[in-house]
């Protein structure tokens, strides 16, 4: 899958524009082992091998010890991982686009499993504040 589930019963969509250079953005959110340095959110963070589709990554965030995998690359436009987690089949989407004055990232996430099923109004606030700090930080990183 490269896109979000969109019948899932949480869909969350963001976007921000960035006062910054596209490549120096997507290497900011693409260095996967740095995200624990500018996202507080997330305590720890490693690759195994390069990014490319097909890889995983393990992460912990909000208590939660998360292993995803890369499902779609396009090298300094999109990427899309997912995976499950703790019951929950996450998707989720990145694009990075340039237009004047810097870069515009989106980002699209769905989650659907158990516990979506039973409570997606909490697990849809819980995941729109993750992604909007998400993108808060990245700006703020991205723009110093």
């Amino acid at each position: 899958m490269t896109d979000i589930d969109r019948t899932a019963p949480v869909l969350v969509r963001h976007e921000v524009l960035i006062a910054a250079d596209p490549a120096a953005v997507w290497r900011l959110h693409t260095d996967i082992a740095a995200w624990p340095t500018w996202n507080a959110d997330i305590t720890t963070a490693r690759l195994a091998g390069p990014l490319a589709e097909g890889a995983t990554f393990h992460w912990h965030t909000h208590g939660l010890d998360i292993a995803s995998t890369v499902l779609e690359l396009v090298p300094g436009a999109r990427i899309v991982w997912g995976g499950p987690a703790h019951g929950i089949d996450g998707v989720h989407v990145w694009t990075f686009a340039p237009v004047d004055g810097g870069t515009l990232v989106t980002t699209e996430e769905s989650w659907a499993g158990p516990p979506v099923d039973a409570d997606p109004e909490g697990l849809r606030a819980a995941l729109d504040a993750s992604l909007t700090a998400w993108l808060g930080n990245l700006r703020a990183t991205a723009e110093r």
